[in-house]
């Protein structure tokens, strides 16, 4: 394998990771959005009161059921955004492995 290609590979793979890293921001901070208006919802529709207990039982359990499926999606993120974490590190070790390896083969030449 050549010392460029394995750089190259190195830069590519902290490349990805920045994007990753970026999407699951991206990710999470619009969960955090969602689950903030779903609270806020809920919060209001629990302020008011109604003639109608059973409208608002159902409506309850809609808003129940949102806010348990948003803490999934946010714990993808989060897991995405470490795995990302990992890839960076691994490609940073890449990048310094093949520069170390060039700076030896430079200094057996001279």
């Amino acid at each position: 394998m050549e010392i460029q290609s394995a750089f190259n590979a190195g830069v590519q793979g902290f490349q990805r990771a920045t994007e990753d890293v970026n999407r699951a921001a991206s990710d999470i901070a619009q969960n955090t959005a969602v689950n903030r208006n779903a609270e806020q919802e809920l919060q209001s529709q629990q302020g008011l009161e109604s003639a109608n207990t059973t409208e608002n039982t159902a409506t309850n359990n809609v808003n129940a059921v949102s806010a348990n499926q948003a803490p999934a999606g946010l714990t993808e993120s989060i897991v995405n955004l470490k795995v990302a974490e990992v890839q960076a590190r691994s490609s940073a070790e890449v990048i310094q492995t093949a520069d170390e390896t060039l700076g030896t083969l430079i200094d057996v030449r001279v």
